[in-house]
């Protein structure tokens, strides 16, 4: 039963909202942008209420259940994050004050920069970049900056392997870099020798995801830093999986150049419907110049009597701002909530059960999803979604099937480099209950793709929406309550 649009409750004359009479002098409106008619539904504050609240019960979300989406470390996010950034003096603060009455949250940005730097290892860390993607593009400027600065202008050429995240190829065109594409080993590494033939006089840097995106740690990480700096080149780290590497290695002390984090999800912020992000950068000593200005530093020293006074400070060689004022400051709060809590002994143990949970689930489903870089992982494994002796079945079928068993679906066909791919990451939030009932789905679905196909290509069946053409939902849109698809 197709449930009734909002035009189709309207009763003629019901009101929800009734406006304030005109406080200033009228104007005609322009008679060839008025419309005759404006079809808006009339309808009750309670109607709308009534009907906003069941659309979003429909809805699935973290808070419901399992989200063994990889890549995007869709993790329960703890309510005390939510709480701290609510108070009064972080959430009402303007950052067009004078620095002196805004000293409690400059000193939060202050000593976030600090835990950011010693957990990566690195000299310097900038808290602008809004996002991931944005984190790697204010990398690649400041490789780019490093080079000019140094007179060689004829580096650049950014090398990606392809087992990056995708973002990364986007982020380095953007900065009028040239990018090459790197292939991977038969074990999922960044292959040595095709990294070499690339490693010339035009090198400007690699942007390593690591872990990758086959949820893999490259085994010969020291040994790909060693061959693009003795060529002259910078190490970028797509750091969006710190949450497979806390407390347990510090990217910057094994030569990584410049790494992003995002907080967003290796520390524990909302991150579901596209946002909201942050993507601090950190950098090593010989970088720290080249950061977006401003840095939050300290303007002068405490005393016995009086607290240091934070303001902020301009790298000598900033390649300038990249984010309107200082960046995105309630997902600071959130992600220096969730430091606080844990402490450096509870974020290693994240990264430690991020771990133990993956390989539980790579050991328990291997025998019935093929894993085409079959070894121990990180936070994250990729199985391919379809069987020989199956051959009607995709990845998708699997990812629809699995709603019907109450589950988000993993990501699908992504990275590109794995044929069909299920990419699964359970995170260090959930319970081994709910690891085996996760298990359980899909030990079934894969029984089901053999023996009742036509379960898993009609799937789902229990959602109040069936499967829908995607392709045409994004390139045909319905933007009004007065159309319904055909």
């Amino acid at each position: 039963m197709t449930e009734p649009r909002l035009c189709e409750l309207s009763v003629p004359g019901r009101v929800g909202f009734r406006f304030p009479a005109v406080d200033v002098p009228s104007e005609a409106l322009p008679e060839n942008l008025l419309r005759q008619d404006l079809p808006i539904p009339e309808l009750s504050e309670m109607d709308v209420i009534r009907r906003y609240t069941h659309l979003s019960q429909l809805n699935y979300a973290i808070d419901i259940g399992f989200y063994p989406l990889g890549s995007c470390t869709m993790k329960y996010n703890p309510k005390i994050n939510e709480e701290t950034s609510r108070y009064t003096g972080f959430n009402a603060v303007h950052p067009l004050q004078p620095i002196e009455t805004v000293q409690g949250a400059l000193a939060m940005m202050y000593e976030l920069q600090e835990w950011l730097k010693e957990i990566g290892g690195f000299a310097g860390v900038s808290l602008q970049p809004a996002a991931g993607a944005h984190g790697e593009l204010t990398g690649v400027l400041i490789i780019r900056a490093y080079h000019k600065d140094r007179g060689d202008l004829k580096r650049t050429k950014i090398l990606i392997p392809d087992s990056a995240h995708g973002t990364n190829p986007a982020s380095s065109a953007m900065s009028g870099m040239n990018v090459v594409e790197i292939k991977s080993d038969a074990r999922g590494n960044v292959d040595l020798a095709s990294l070499k033939a690339e490693c010339d006089d035009t090198l400007a840097g690699l942007m390593l995801t690591n872990p990758n995106t086959l949820g893999l740690f490259d085994e010969h990480l020291e040994e790909v830093i060693e061959i693009v700096h003795k060529a002259g080149g910078l190490v970028y780290g797509d750091g969006a999986n710190m949450n497979a590497l806390l407390g347990i290695i510090k990217p910057g002390e094994v030569g990584i150049d410049v790494l992003h984090y995002n907080l967003h999800k290796t520390f524990s912020t909302p991150h579901g419907g596209g946002g909201p992000g942050s993507g601090p950068v950190g950098v090593r000593k010989h970088l720290v110049d080249f950061l977006p200005t401003p840095i939050v530093g300290v303007l002068e020293e405490a005393t016995d009597e009086v607290p240091p006074l934070y303001g902020f400070t301009t790298p000598a060689k900033t390649i300038g701002r990249v984010k309107a004022f200082h960046g995105h400051f309630g997902i600071m709060v959130r992600a220096y909530t969730y430091m606080l809590m844990h402490g450096a002994d509870g974020l290693r143990k994240v990264a430690e059960h991020a771990v133990l949970n993956a390989n539980y689930l790579l050991a328990r489903l291997r025998h019935a999803y093929h894993v085409p870089y079959d070894r121990i992982c990180m936070h994250e494994f990729v199985a391919e979604g379809f069987w020989d002796d199956a051959p009607e079945i995709h990845a998708l079928d699997i990812a629809k099937r699995l709603m019907d068993y109450h589950f988000h679906p993993p990501t699908n066909y992504f990275p590109l480099i794995v044929h069909e791919a299920l990419m699964i990451e359970p995170t260090e939030t959930e319970s081994k209950q709910t690891l085996d009932a996760f298990v359980e789905a899909m030990l079934k679905i894969a029984e089901e793709a053999h023996q009742e196909p036509e379960l898993l290509k009609t799937a789902p069946h229990i959602t109040p929406v069936g499967r829908v053409d995607e392709v045409r939902a994004a390139k045909d849109l319905i933007l009004t309550c007065n159309a319904r698809p055909e």
